[in-house]
């Protein structure tokens, strides 16, 4: 399970199968498409790379304990266990993705959760 934590260290999502991203708390967020992350809706949220997800401007969400790069890393706090998967909603027609930006050095101004 890869395990997604927020720029204050806080467990924020997972993802077990590469594809799909969940809430902590279980709840479908988005799903990832080469390096592409939508919304269920079909909403461009960002991209995947070195371990980051980061929105459609660069800035970074979430990442990885291994993640590479990108702002300095907050110290993880305590962990808790991730809620149960909720059933996906049907996938909305995707937006056409955008040019990927270079990753910026910095955290982004959203939050992974509003975005969703």
């Amino acid at each position: 399970m890869i395990e997604l934590f927020d720029r204050d260290g806080r467990e924020a999502a997972f993802c077990r199968d590469g594809h799909s991203v969940y809430l902590w708390d279980g709840t479908p967020a988005a799903y990832i498409t080469d390096d592409a992350v939508y919304a269920y809706s079909g909403r461009l949220i960002g991209w995947t790379r070195d371990g980051w997800i980061s929105d459609e401007a660069g800035g970074r969400l979430l990442f990885e304990f291994d993640a590479v790069g990108g702002p300095e890393k907050p110290r993880r706090q305590s962990k808790t266990t991730a809620g149960p998967r909720g059933p996906k909603p049907a996938k909305g027609t995707p937006e056409p993705a955008s040019t990927r930006p270079t990753p910026s050095p910095a955290w982004s101004d959203r939050s992974f959760a509003e975005l969703v």
